[in-house]
This record gives C-alpha cells, sequence and structure tokens, in this order.
C-alpha cells in the first residue's frame, strides 16, 4: 500500500482578486520564516516536521519530529479531524 506525502512549505490565504491577478514571475511572500521547519502531511493531516535537505540534485526532508504511531495511522485511515487532533496533541505531549 502506498500513501501519498506533502512536504509543506507554507500556506497563506489570498484575497480572490489577488488569485485572478497572479502571473508569471510574481512572488508571494509566505508567513514563515525560511529557517521554520517543514511540515511533513498525510491526507491533509501534519504527521511529522523536518528542515528542507539536497539529495544529490533532488529536495528532501530531514525529520526532526515523527508522530507516533497511532497519529500515523490516524492520517493514513482518514480519521475524522477531531480524533486526528486527539492523536497529535498525545503525541507532542
Amino acid at each position: 500500500l502506498e500513501v501519498p506525502i506533502i512536504v509543506r512549505l507554507a500556506q497563506r490565504q489570498l484575497p480572490l482578486r489577488e488569485v485572478l491577478s497572479l502571473s508569471p514571475g510574481a512572488i508571494l511572500e509566505l508567513g514563515k520564516a525560511s529557517d521554520e521547519e517543514l511540515d511533513l502531511l498525510v491526507n491533509n493531516r501534519v504527521i511529522g516536521t523536518g528542515e528542507a535537505a539536497k539529495v544529490g540534485e533532488k529536495f528532501g526532508i530531514r525529520l526532526s519530529f515523527v508522530g507516533d504511531t497511532t497519529m500515523r495511522m490516524a492520517a493514513i485511515a482518514g480519521a475524522s479531524d477531531e480524533s486526528a487532533k486527539q492523536a497529535e496533541l498525545n503525541a507532542l505531549a
């Protein structure tokens, strides 16, 4: 079984008019410092964090935190937001 993972640099909300006016070459400022850790997600749920790493000529992520098995399985199973949040809180405690 393979599951897709996402490494999230940052996120930001924009007014629709700004999204519609985007063009090649535009730079979007994100609310995250360049030295902050990236988020590792499964099913759009954070299961870990880490820093950007170069692997040969490709990007990677060096993990500094990975949630416990319960947290990871909840994300894989697509558990409800409430149970996923509880698993994340338990892992961080």
